[in-house]
């Protein structure tokens, strides 16, 4: 097998393969020949363990890193090429002799003298190589150098069918991952296993019925051992191995464990040649270029081997198995707890979107089921009332009947009735009960994945740097006095004062981007609906209010959607301007500026139209104008709250379709193009497919795994849709339940198939984000209470039922909320150019406020009917807030934060624990009395002897 490996070259390119290239894009974008695309991925060995061990067979490779490599050119000479074959040769042998591993003699140590980085193609031409490259070089050998000298195996290679990229597989022995496992505080299940309580009487009986139920609604996961029984864990230690079953080595680490144990490593270890650097500062400097543990083999239906990668895409990532429950164990299994707790928490985000979803739906069919017993639409429908409205725009707009807003009222209605109060209700609670179930859930998962005692690590390794802040401190330290090289450097306030000033402004500049915008599509909607008035078509000037509606719903749309990619990347360099001490630290404030600047950027357009849009407009004959000719825009007769609803579903659809979903399909395959057409692959030649690649080779043309923040925050956006605003859009839930279905195969389709295998890492919680959630929670029952106060028309309605309607019926609604305006008040140059567009002169028309009539002794000041409106909005308000607080409070004091069956295993695990090492203990004692006790017999026996033979010889 070595001999094959080290015989691998590199094909040259037939003539006329740089233009099979375009011919090929060509075939899949315009003549639709998609299934070529399958030649984009590469096609592994049968074997699928290929490329997952070293050259030897038996190591495992846990962790790859791959750099730059120049291959060598063609036109040499015959001695050039001697001299590069010969030192090829003697390198190679001296990785497949007995000092390669650990053990140098002098003639090797005079070889990598002459190549630093042991990589044939560099020892062959070193002309080709300037400063940078060298320094590179430099760095990366003694990089590699220092991982051997922390016990890891290396083996490199270089002559890989990938032109340009050279790999270095890294091995952890047993002994490094023993000490590294009890360094990190490993819980590793022990030999002692116990019998998990079960569920007795009445509740085992409804709880095996239910899961016989939905017993094809679980994956098909074989499990290992049985559910009643669990082997208790405990931190690893070398001294107590004889705690913990290790019959066999080779799996008692499964391969997340190694892969990030070999991490720890990477980053610990430190090169010195100009700062103090890690792999991430190497990684950053071009050192190397991708570093990233491999995944467990192949998913093709020829792979014979069954593996973890395979089971999860048959059971996890595909669409046909939609309808089933996650196996979340597998997931963790084989991701980590950090992404296991993200499907987890995405599993049960979807499941109560169920009830949340067939409520909305009920409450909208309410809404549909009674539009026609609605008496104010059937008073705004009604012919015979001949109401006269004002103008809704100056000069080019004239007088219009209310009977005209018909379509519009009736469908106000459907959002905009009794049940939606009932909704907002419901919502609040539903988002509290969703929390405290998610705290019972994680708690669970903390018991069953062994993270009940992760705090302490937590606290242990919170404080460990990262390369970018010792790099900082390192050049502060440079900079200071001789006399202060011995105090420990650390970054103050003052250090970060230009990187803090910074981010408010460019903060403050990015809201201020987002309002600007806001503004102007505001005088879009001025601006185009007194242009369609203008028009001669009267189908067009009919359509004009909802024209305007939708087009800069879409103009919204659309630049949220690229306003998000901007506030992304802006939000990075913020924080890496603030430069944070530790990765955890990064990430909660690169998190929060992000979630600021995307909610604004998300929730503006729609806090607008809900709470400011038609409150800042005057009256007829005083309108207010914006740049003295764009007069400010009003509410349909209906409310806003029909145009809240239409911005609302637009945006949310439109997030989710195309920025969710679309960009995260179409995106990754559009890189993994781009990678294959600079990696020249793009000949496609028949011979070159046909070429088996490595394991690592193949993760190499994957996607980097780029953190789970873009998920959360897409998930934490929609959550504010579903909840701010769903007195409004009661169908919010559906959409998102909807979406959440096919967001989750696609996630899991996306880190299976689409990404490099992250590096496992272990959380206990979903940490800040958890906290945005119970702020979003919150937020929302205070938003809800002002959207039906002041937006929705049921404090108006309730007000006019009970107090002034005299029969206590809703008949009469409309005229009460309807004021007076005499056409002769009109401004010079404000009225309208057809007085006559009726068909009769005009004298008195009505506009939508509480206001005095023309002919009373106040004309057109406000009247007590709207203070009375506005005392109850204000009062409706407060206690709409206080009662919803209140009951999602007696939600949460309830439910339990931990569930009882857990609380009683943990205490269990305990006890069991301190038996374990009673046991220990007592044993322990045992031998040494016992040896102590044969110790004492025999210098008995020896002295016996002793004084029988003196006898004898006396």
């Amino acid at each position: 097998m070595a001999e094959e490996a080290e015989g691998r070259v590199d094909l040259p390119p037939t003539p006329g393969s740089e233009q099979q290239a375009p011919h090929f894009l060509q075939d899949v974008i315009f003549h639709g020949k998609f299934k070529l695309l399958k030649a984009l991925t590469p096609q592994e060995s049968t074997l699928c363990q290929h490329g997952l061990f070293f050259l030897d067979g038996q190591r495992r490779v846990d962790y790859v890193l791959s750099y730059p490599s120049k291959k060598p050119s063609s036109g040499r000479s015959g001695r050039q090429a001697t001299h590069l074959l010969t030192e090829n040769a003697v390198a190679r042998s001296l990785r497949r002799g007995p000092h390669s591993r650990g053990q140098h003699n002098p003639h090797h140590q005079a070889q990598r003298a002459k190549d630093p980085s042991g990589a044939d193609v560099e020892l062959g031409c070193p002309e080709t190589l300037n400063g940078h490259e060298d320094q590179k070089i430099l760095r990366r050998e003694e990089f590699e150098g220092k991982l051997k000298d922390m016990g890891l195996e290396l083996e490199k290679d270089e002559e890989t069918k990938i032109s340009g990229v050279s790999f270095v597989k890294i091995h952890a022995p047993w002994n490094i991952l023993c000490r590294e496992a009890e360094l990190m505080k490993l819980k590793m299940p022990t030999k002692k296993v116990y019998e998990v309580k079960q569920l007795r009487g009445v509740v085992e009986k409804i709880s095996s019925l239910v899961s016989k139920v939905v017993e094809p609604l679980h994956p098909q996961v074989e499990e290992h051992q049985q559910k009643n029984i669990k082997h208790l864990s405990h931190t690893f230690s070398r001294e107590k191995q004889h705690l913990f079953d290790l019959s066999d080595k080779d799996y008692f680490f499964d391969s997340k464990t190694r892969s990030s144990i070999v991490f720890e490593i990477l980053k610990r270890t430190k090169c010195k040649a100009k700062y103090s650097m890690g792999i991430t500062s190497l990684l950053g400097n071009g050192v190397y270029t991708a570093a990233y543990p491999l995944h467990d083999g192949d998913i093709n239906e020829e792979c014979a081997v069954p593996n973890d990668r395979k089971l999860l895409y048959e059971e996890w990532a595909n669409y046909g198995v939609f309808y089933k429950y996650q196996p979340i164990g597998l997931v963790r299994k084989y991701f980590g707890e950090k992404i296991g707790l993200y499907f987890a928490w995405l599993g049960l985000y979807t499941q109560m979107l169920i009830p949340a979803s067939l409520v909305g739906v009920i409450v909208f069919l309410y809404g549909c089921a009674t539009v026609d017993d609605n008496i104010p639409s059937m008073e705004i429908c009604s012919t015979g009332n001949n109401i006269t409205m004002c103008p809704l725009c100056d000069r080019v707009c004239s007088y219009w009947n209310l009977s005209s807003a018909c379509a519009t009222a009736r469908a106000s209605h459907l959002f905009d009735n009794p049940a939606t109060v009932f909704f907002s209700i419901f919502m609040a609670l539903w988002a509290a009960m969703f929390m405290e179930h998610w705290k019972r859930r994680q708690m669970r998962l903390n018991y069953e994945w062994d993270l009940t005692g992760f705090e302490d690590e937590e606290e242990a390794l919170k404080d460990h740097p990262r390369a970018e802040y010792e790099l900082r401190v390192m050049q502060k330290s440079t900079n200071k006095d001789q006399k202060a090289q011995h105090k420990i450097e650390k970054l103050t306030c003052q250090d970060r004062l230009p990187a803090y000033t910074t981010n408010i402004v460019m903060m403050l500049l990015m809201i201020g981007v987002t309002f600007a915008i806001v503004f102007g599509v505001i005088l879009y909607r001025i601006s185009t609906k007194a242009a369609l008035y203008m028009s001669s078509n009267p189908v067009t000037r009919n359509n004009a209010q909802l024209t305007v509606k939708t087009t800069a719903a879409i103009i919204n749309l659309v630049v949220i959607l690229i306003l998000d990619e901007v506030y992304g990347a802006v939000a990075r360099w913020l924080t890496v301007l603030e430069v944070p001490k530790t990765d955890k630290s990064f990430e909660e404030r690169l998190i929060f500026k992000t979630f600021i600047l995307k909610f604004v950027n998300a929730f503006t357009p729609i806090i607008y139209i809900a709470f400011f849009r038609g409150r800042l407009v005057g009256r007829p004959g005083s309108y207010l104008y914006v740049f003295e000719s764009y007069r400010m825009e009003e509410c349909a007769h209906g409310g806003c709250l029909m145009e809240l609803c239409i911005q609302l579903s637009i945006t949310m659809l439109g997030k989710q379709l195309i920025q969710n979903n679309l960009f995260e399909i179409g995106v990754p395959k559009l890189k993994k193009l781009i990678r294959y057409i600079r990696s020249k692959q793009g000949a496609f030649q028949e011979e070159e497919r046909k070429k088996k690649l490595q394991r690592y080779e193949t993760d190499h043309f994957l996607e980097p795994f780029a953190g789970l923040t873009p998920e959360y925050m897409e998930m934490i956006i929609q959550f504010g849709f579903v909840t701010l605003f769903v007195a409004s859009f009661p169908l919010a839930p559906l959409f998102a339940l909807l979406n959440n279905i096919i967001e989750i195969r696609l996630d899991a389709k996306k880190f299976v198939t689409e990404l490099r295998r992250p590096v496992a890492a272990r959380a206990k919680d979903i940490g800040i984000w958890y906290n945005l959630l119970r702020g979003v929670a919150n937020v929302a029952v205070i938003v809800n209470a002002f959207v039906i106060s002041f937006t929705s028309d049921f404090i108006p309605r309730m007000v006019y039922q009970y107090m002034y309607s005299p029969d206590g019926s809703m008949h009469g609604f409309v005229n009460n909320t309807l004021s007076y305006f005499n056409v002769s008040h009109f401004q010079q140059g404000k009225e309208p150019m057809e007085p006559l567009y009726l068909g009769q002169p005009v004298q008195t028309c009505r506009y939508k406020d509480y206001r005095d009539p023309p002919w009373s002794t106040t004309p057109y000041e406000i009247s007590k009917e709207f203070w009375a409106v506005l005392a109850v909005r204000l009062a409706f308000v407060i206690v709409f807030q206080n009662v919803v607080m209140l009951m999602s409070d007696i939600v949460d004091w309830l439910i339990p934060d931990i569930p009882k069956d857990i609380s009683l295993q943990i205490h269990k695990e305990k006890i069991l624990l301190v038996d374990l090492f009673l046991k220990e203990e007592q044993g322990k004692a045992g031998n040494l009395q016992h040896r102590s006790s044969m110790e004492g017999n025999e210098n008995w026996s020896n002295n016996n002897n002793k004084h029988t033979n003196s006898t004898n010889s006396l």
